[in-house]
């Protein structure tokens, strides 16, 4: 079976797209097929998945289209992909109305495992409190574990991988702070090339994400 996830967080700017667009290209490297989805009508950060796996991200969106749609293009864009990444939108239960249209809704209809991106920059032992609440809200989707974002020095992940222990979640590892990934607005007439924030990218996240577990889900 091939490896598939779909990347969400609690809330937009927690760093979803960085995060997928760096392990997109990470396994791109490693010599995998990877087959970039994006959730919603978005077409910015497709243009980053593009850039990075040179294959075209396909838009899943169950707002515009029926869930048996969304499966169809699924099957046929991922059928000869070693690796599905899906990027969600905006937070994970966030939809048109209520979970309606939401990431958490795309993950449900393709029955994949959902990667939580969660953005650690002003938390330490809170986390435990947030990441209850997204494991155990919706229990027909597989919250398979998280990835903290923005993560200030060794001291703190250890803080966060003890918030892991204690409710027996799986952590994938974390991506540092590091102003060379800070983004600005994004905006229409982007360079989606960005070869040097990329490389950089890769870099930190094979050296702080056990990227290897993720082909497993």
């Amino acid at each position: 079976m091939k490896s598939q996830f779909l990347i969400a967080a609690p809330m937009s700017g927690s760093g979803k797209t960085t995060i997928a667009r760096g392990l997109m290209a990470l396994l791109t490297e490693k010599g995998y097929k990877v087959q970039p989805f994006k959730c919603g009508p978005d077409y910015i950060d497709t243009k980053f998945h593009e850039a990075v796996c040179r294959r075209p991200s396909i838009n899943l969106d169950t707002f515009m289209a029926s869930a048996e749609h969304v499966k169809e293009l699924y099957t046929h864009y991922g059928s000869d992909a070693d690796i599905c990444v899906v990027e969600g939108m905006m937070g994970l239960f966030d939809g048109y109305d209520r979970e309606k249209g939401s990431s958490y809704e795309i993950a449900r209809v393709l029955n994949i495992p959902v990667v939580l991106v969660v953005d650690a920059r002003s938390a330490a032992y809170s986390t435990a409190a947030l990441l209850t609440g997204f494991t155990t809200f919706r229990k027909d989707v597989r919250i398979a574990g998280v990835i903290f974002n923005k993560v200030g020095s060794e001291k703190h992940i250890g803080m966060l991988r003890q918030v892991c222990e204690d409710l027996n979640i799986e952590c994938f590892g974390y991506l540092p702070k590091d102003t060379a990934l800070e983004q600005g607005s994004r905006y229409l007439g982007l360079d989606f090339s960005e070869k040097t924030e990329t490389a950089r990218l890769v870099e930190l996240l094979e050296k702080h994400i056990a990227w290897n577990r993720l082909l497993t889900l």
